[in-house]
């Protein structure tokens, strides 16, 4: 078993000979031996032989255009003044692997002082997937010095040096703490994606003055070229590594001269043409929605099997968040040489690099769900993408190592004046359109009396800010004094919006917790139904699965009927469901139900079905989305 930094007493006992095993890993990267060469070559991590596998990997990453700025980034994480780097460079050029593998050598060396390395992503699956890829470069096991932090999913241990996670879950963390929490060095990956939380979480670093904290951490923030100038404002000129430009040439973009009115279709009928000129290369296909992804899968599946093609028909590969762990399918090599067609959406702009996408469709549009304060409510908004994304996703025909082709292509849906009129530089900040009530929560927890003085990035609008602190207000969050009440303090526990939270808490009251515990999970997690039934036998049998009340009664339902078939694939396919996401809201459910138990809340037996328990369903969702209530007849608000 490997050893962890609480072990480093017995492994380094000085800071000496942490430096002595750093300098160790560093010559057996930079010696360039065979494995039969280097049979004495020990792993510093865990104190093992590496594996020959660790060499076939190291050769790869030193393909990687930001391996020649290794030693340049380690001199400027030792010597910064602020303890803040920047790293600013293209997709597919090996930061996110690099990096963090770079600042675990560079806390080894220190004897890791405060803590492990841990490292944001804006998306949990992306978390997960760096992870894996990573420990096997690192040549150590997953879940002991290498782990991940996702929701319903911890797989770290005492033994962990450097985690990765979800950046929600470690703003929740450094919000219940009074530090900065426990980390040597803290890697916010992405930055241009803009989450909320990695916004936040800049500010509170900001504030909190690196310089002036025990332990001397440091903050490595990652970004693409065409976010540096703002960070580097905003950072007060930290020092910056530039990744050098790879090898390879981006194919010049192909515009159509109008945008289609099926993008479904001209996106599948492109997947096709370039299969039939059997053109070297994976193919990466961007559309706005997991809906129209589904669509095109589908299609895709039943037609590549009729291409007249040598060797075996293409792979049709989703990418979405609702695919859960599925998602790492389109990183397995295929034994048959198949080529595979990644069908995406705005989550993999920046992340998830596949080195052997060589062809590139995008649709140039994105759909996203927007708050409006005004009305309290959010919607979907189908619009352009930024320019950076453009940019991002045309780079991504270039390649990467160690996968380098001819000329790959990349075709854009639309004309080349719709990005140049339409599109915004950058994309928008999330922070400026989602609803700020669970964000004001955790800064009340933080203690931060007046959210408005947190440095933000983008500062959000002053009235959306406003209008969630009155919602907290209603939702008796917060006392007399603007501070969390003790109601306050036990929503902030629930990895759910406050509302949903509060409508959680009301089912103790109402005796209906077995169900409200369904409902929370399912509207929590990925949306259990993806795309239209394909066929009327399947639009029949998910009728069978609609509930005369209305959504959230039918979602209470399709999770019984899940749980009572076994939680079973099959059933979930022949139905349009989508299995990741209801695995996902299983497990949430339980997450859910632990976190009452453990603080002592009353739970209820089930009842789902009767008169008694729909309309204590009706007062406890009222409880929680009163401000969002409208009806017509006899009352049901409690009272």
């Amino acid at each position: 078993m490997g050893q962890g930094f609480n072990d480093y007493p017995t492994f380094c006992r000085s800071c000496q000979s942490a430096t002595m095993a750093s300098q160790l890993l560093r010559l057996a990267e930079e010696s360039g031996l065979s494995p039969g060469e280097s049979e004495l070559a020990v792993n510093p991590f865990d104190g093992l032989p590496f594996s020959s596998h660790y060499y076939e990997l190291l050769e790869q990453r030193r393909a990687l255009p930001i391996w020649a700025a290794r030693f340049i980034f380690l001199e400027q994480l030792e010597s910064s003044p602020s303890g803040v780097v920047l790293v600013s460079g293209e997709p597919g050029s090996g930061k996110s692997t690099q990096i963090p593998q770079w600042c675990a050598e560079f806390a080894l060396a220190r004897g890791f002082q405060k803590g492990r390395v841990t490292v944001t992503q804006p998306y949990p699956l992306a978390a997960l997937s760096l992870a894996l890829r990573v420990a096997d470069e690192m040549d150590l096991t997953l879940g002991h010095e290498v782990g991940y932090s996702i929701p319903q999913e911890d797989c770290t241990g005492p033994h962990t040096l450097l985690r990765f996670c979800w950046d929600r879950l470690l703003l929740q963390e450094v919000a219940s703490t009074r530090g900065t929490g426990a980390w040597d060095v803290l890697v916010l990956d992405e930055a241009q994606e803009r989450s909320v939380a990695s916004d936040l979480l800049q500010g509170l670093l900001r504030d909190a003055r690196l310089g002036n904290l025990p332990d001397d951490p440091r903050v490595v923030v990652v970004t693409d070229p065409a976010f540096e100038p703002k960070l580097q404002a905003f950072w007060g000129d930290p020092p910056i590594l530039h990744v050098p430009r790879g090898p390879g040439r981006c194919p010049t973009p192909i515009y159509r001269d109008t945008v289609p009115t099926d993008r479904v279709e001209a996106a599948c009928q492109a997947v096709l043409e370039l299969c039939r000129k059997e053109a070297p290369g994976d193919v990466l296909v961007y559309l706005p929605s997991e809906e129209e992804i589904s669509l095109c899968c589908e299609f895709l599946s039943r037609e590549v099997g009729t291409l007249a093609v040598p060797g075996h028909p293409p792979r049709v590969l989703p990418l979405h968040p609702g695919r859960g762990q599925a998602v790492q399918a389109v990183y397995e090599d295929t034994d048959s040489g198949a080529r595979k067609v990644v069908v995406t959406h705005w989550f993999a702009d920046f992340s998830f690099s596949l080195p052997s996408i060589h062809h590139v469709i995008d649709s140039g549009l994105e759909l996203r769900s927007v708050y409006n304060p005004q009305i309290r409510a959010e919607f979907q908004m189908l619009r352009p993408i930024s320019k950076c994304q453009a940019e991002a996703r045309q780079l991504r025909a270039k390649g990467a190592p160690p996968v380098f082709l001819p000329p790959g292509s990349c075709l854009c849906l639309y004309p080349k004046s719709f990005q140049e009129l339409e599109a915004l530089p950058l994309p928008q900040p999330r922070v400026c359109e989602e609803n700020l009530s669970p964000l004001v929560l955790l800064l009340k927890r933080r203690q931060i009396a007046e959210p408005g003085d947190c440095h933000f990035l983008d500062r959000p609008a002053p009235e959306a800010l406003m209008q969630a602190l009155e919602d907290l207000d209603y939702l008796a969050a917060l006392d007399d004094e603007g501070d969390l009440s003790d109601l306050g303090v036990i929503l902030s526990e629930f990895p759910l919006a406050p509302e949903l939270a509060k409508a959680l808490l009301a089912s103790c009251e109402f005796d209906c917790v077995h169900e409200m515990l369904t409902l929370a999970a399912m509207l929590t997690a990925a949306p259990g139904f993806t795309r239209p039934p394909l066929c009327a036998e399947e639009a029949a049998l998910r009728r069978a699965l609609e509930h005369a009340d209305g959504d959230h009664s039918s979602l209470i339902q399709v999770y019984e009927a899940f749980i009572q078939n076994g939680a079973d694939k099959a059933w979930c396919q022949t139905r349009g469901l989508n299995w990741a996401a209801l695995c996902q809201a299983q497990k949430l459910r339980g997450e859910l139900l632990e976190l009452m138990q453990r603080i002592e809340l009353p739970l209820s037996q089930p009842a789902f079905g009767s008169e008694k328990n729909r309309r204590d369903l009706q007062k406890a969702l009222v409880s929680g989305y009163f401000l969002k209530a409208s009806g017509v007849g006899p009352s049901i608000l409690p009272e």
